[in-house]
């Protein structure tokens, strides 16, 4: 697989503060309702709503807040209609981002995500700018159990996954978008731990900063994305992107 380590994401967000970790739980939140809206309740009937039941408990959201936020939606207590809104543009020296948000305001998120364009060294561009520059990808993460690796290549090609690449502590398999819940299902059922799996944007070519003034905007950038609760996921090709010890 090429690209970057999606666990090194993905720790980062398991290793994030309890206010950072209440973000993550309203946006899967936000997430669980649209497709409970979409498909109803049931898990059994609703194959992306298992999908986000899996990604919410990998995120360790309470089964309890799982379940009032299914019943809420399924219900006529939740009256919020979101709709799904894509941002692209630029930030510091190049760098392409992709903004997927979920708002039930278009012209205030439309507008928080241009002014942290504009304040940290970037600029909002039009649908399309940057999208031609990233592949959609299913991204599944297991846990390495220490089988041999041909054991591991049967198990996840008779998976459906497209390719792997194993790392020290786990497993990253590439596989369709379409794909990732029965990737997911078939890898449970063979006895696999599955850490995380998701749709992904993997950028064909990256981009370096050097400069720090530059790094600082676009580390800020980045930061004040992911805080905004309409943001569900921004997707970059910045390719030096510091990591939490160098931070």
């Amino acid at each position: 697989m090429s690209g970057h380590s999606k666990w090194e994401n993905i720790k980062r967000k398991k290793g994030a503060t309890d206010a950072a970790r209440a973000k993550i739980f309203t946006k899967i939140g936000r997430e669980i309702a649209v497709v409970v809206k979409m498909g109803g309740p049931d898990p059994s009937g609703n194959a992306k709503l298992r999908d986000l039941i899996a990604k919410a408990k990998s995120n360790n959201v309470p089964n309890d807040n799982i379940e009032r936020i299914i019943k809420k939606a399924a219900g006529d207590g939740d009256k919020n209609n979101y709709e799904s809104m894509v941002y692209e543009g630029y930030g510091p020296c190049g760098v392409a981002v992709i903004v997927e948000c979920l708002t039930d305001n278009k012209n205030r998120t439309a507008a928080d995500v241009r002014s942290y364009f504009n304040k940290f060294g970037g600029n909002m561009g039009s649908t399309g700018c940057v999208s031609y520059l990233f592949s959609d990808v299913g991204t599944v993460v297991i846990e390495n159990n220490g089988a041999d690796e041909d054991k591991i290549m049967d198990d996840v090609f008779e998976a459906g996954a497209d390719d792997f690449n194993v790392e020290e502590d786990v497993i990253e398999i590439a596989c369709s978008p379409n794909s990732v819940g029965s990737v997911r299902e078939t890898l449970e059922g063979m006895g696999y731990k599955v850490l995380s799996a998701e749709a992904d944007k993997i950028p064909s070519t990256y981009v370096t900063i050097t400069d720090e003034d530059a790094m600082k905007k676009m580390g800020l950038l980045l930061d004040n994305l992911e805080d905004n609760d309409d943001v569900q996921n921004v997707f970059h090709n910045w390719e030096n992107m510091p990591s939490d010890e160098e931070e």
